[in-house]
């Protein structure tokens, strides 16, 4: 028993690997058609539910193993890739931090894959739902269990993908696909932080494995600052902080069960994750540890205002997580490292089972929502800010998603008036010359492709396709005639014996 403890650090990677068999066994069954009718939801549920048990199981026997003999540590499984003096590794941090996080995760997956079986039922994209949620899974328990920041940022966008596919589930409907892009823009922004940090760490630490970035006390404070500065815009955008916090209202355009384990209980706590492991690193910044007690305190205030005018259930559940996970940021800040750990672990399981109740929650309340405090109403211009939650919904639309939209439709104009006419568009050829029904062309490229095409079956009807008598027949008897006067002419003695002492002249 204790043989096989030690053994099971270096199986680590079958937690995140788990969720993605299950996926590609799924795939796999919508691929070849038998993913279809009422019959075929119970499989993909179970084969889903499954993988993400497996997970919780491996996790808590990681669990038990670090009770008794400690927590195993990092752990470098291969190396990803090397160039020059630094390399990317597969490398695993099994501290009691993530340990404790990813098996609380595990566990919230496993139950949200067990309710969303009956809650999805007969729903259209049943299949997709479940390859997008383990896609998540294996994603953030990456985040998580990963060794380095390269590996953590792989499942980083693991999970931004995975949340861009849910938020537009129902992508018939405009208002759905317009949350996702919104949302998806505004983590772009966070995740170009990341990308700064890693490429800091390269550069200066020569590796991206989280004990050299966290175990260098003595850095330069630039160094520090502008190290730690990308992983603090990163957190902040994927916890919806300030200013970054409008995505996370619209976020909720999701099934219920991705939003409880995305926004409610897992994902909205990925910042505060990486904010906790870096810790050691952001301790010897502390202009940056001030600003995440102003940047948590302010959220805080922003969401508790805007939490007081909410009218629907799932509106009012994410402000006050994101009070919670503000809340959060502030303890980081004044180095309570153990009361955020603590924090995040009891608010993540009590805000899943809230919002995996929340459809059920008006039922069980059975009244209307309560209105706004009399002190809030009072203040007309407050809470009107409040209802139009300080209009940073309508700013970051501006700003971000409205660019992007204008960028695309560029584009398409573009490649639509431009491109297309030039290159051609497949499919959509059309015959140069009415007797010649079969050379099409698309475009000036495809056009001028077709004409050639033309020209050469001009050059070959007129060469070779005449019939008796044609120019290349005739042609080819002429060279043939030839041929047959200098066979010949070589067949007389004289002449072979001319060739042979012209053969031996050349070669002496």
């Amino acid at each position: 028993m204790n043989m096989l403890l030690r053994l099971l650090p270096d199986l680590v990677w079958l937690v995140p690997a788990l969720p993605l068999l299950a996926l590609v066994a799924v795939g796999l069954r919508v691929l070849l058609g038998r993913a279809q009718g009422d019959a075929a939801e119970p499989l993909t549920a179970r084969l889903c539910a499954f993988a993400a048990f497996c997970s919780l199981a491996l996790l808590l026997a990681l669990d038990l193993g670090a009770l008794l003999h400690g927590a195993p540590g990092h752990r470098v499984l291969g190396i990803w890739f090397a160039s020059g003096n630094w390399q990317g590794t597969l490398s695993f941090l099994l501290d009691p931090l993530a340990l404790s996080v990813a098996t609380l995760t595990a566990l919230i997956g496993w139950l949200a894959m067990r309710f969303s079986a009956n809650y999805l039922h007969r729903e259209a994209g049943f299949h997709r739902f479940f390859i997008v949620l383990s896609v998540f899974l294996a994603g953030i328990q990456l985040v998580f269990l990963a060794g380095n920041g390269l590996l953590a940022f792989v499942g980083w966008e693991m999970c931004g993908v995975a949340s861009f596919l849910l938020i537009g589930y129902a992508w018939q409907r405009p208002v759905a696909t317009a949350n996702a892009l919104f949302a998806f823009v505004t983590n772009r922004g966070g995740d170009a932080g990341f990308l700064l940090g890693l490429g800091f760490a390269a550069a200066w630490l020569g590796s991206f494995e989280w004990p050299a970035l966290t175990g260098s006390p003595d850095l330069p404070m630039l160094t520090a600052r502008l190290l730690a500065v990308g992983f603090v815009v990163a957190a902040l955008a994927k916890s919806a902080q300030l200013p970054f916090t409008p995505w996370i209202g619209r976020a909720l355009e999701g099934p219920t069960p991705s939003s409880a384990i995305f926004y409610g209980a897992v994902m909205v706590h990925a910042g505060v994750y990486l904010m906790l492991r870096l810790s050691p690193l952001l301790a010897q910044v502390p202009d940056l540890m001030a600003a995440l007690v102003v940047i948590g305190t302010a959220t805080a205030l922003y969401a508790w205002l805007c939490g007081l005018v909410q009218t629907d259930v799932k509106s009012a559940l994410i402000f006050a997580t994101v009070f919670q996970v503000a809340l959060m940021f502030v303890a980081i800040g004044l180095g309570w490292t153990t009361l955020a750990t603590v924090h995040l672990c009891l608010h993540a399981a009590w805000r899943a089972w809230q919002f995996l109740l929340a459809p059920s929650w008006l039922a069980l309340t059975q009244g209307a929502p309560k209105p706004a405090p009399a002190w809030l109403r009072r203040w007309q211009r407050l809470y009107t800010a409040a209802l139009e939650r300080f209009w940073l919904d309508r700013m970051g639309f501006t700003l971000l998603a409205k660019p992007t939209e204008s960028f695309a439709h560029d584009m398409h104009g573009l490649e639509e008036n431009f491109i297309d006419r030039l290159l051609g568009e497949p499919g959509r050829g059309s015959p140069l010359r009415v007797d010649l029904p079969l050379i099409v062309g698309d475009g000036l490229a495809g056009r001028a492709l077709a004409a050639l095409a033309e020209q050469l079956q001009r050059l070959e009807t007129h060469l070779s396709l005449r019939g008796r008598g044609g120019i290349g027949e005739r042609l080819l008897r002429r060279a043939g005639a030839y041929l047959h006067i200098v066979e010949h002419l070589l067949e007389q003695p004289r002449y072979l014996m001319m060739a042979v002492m012209a053969t031996f002249v050349v070669i002496l």
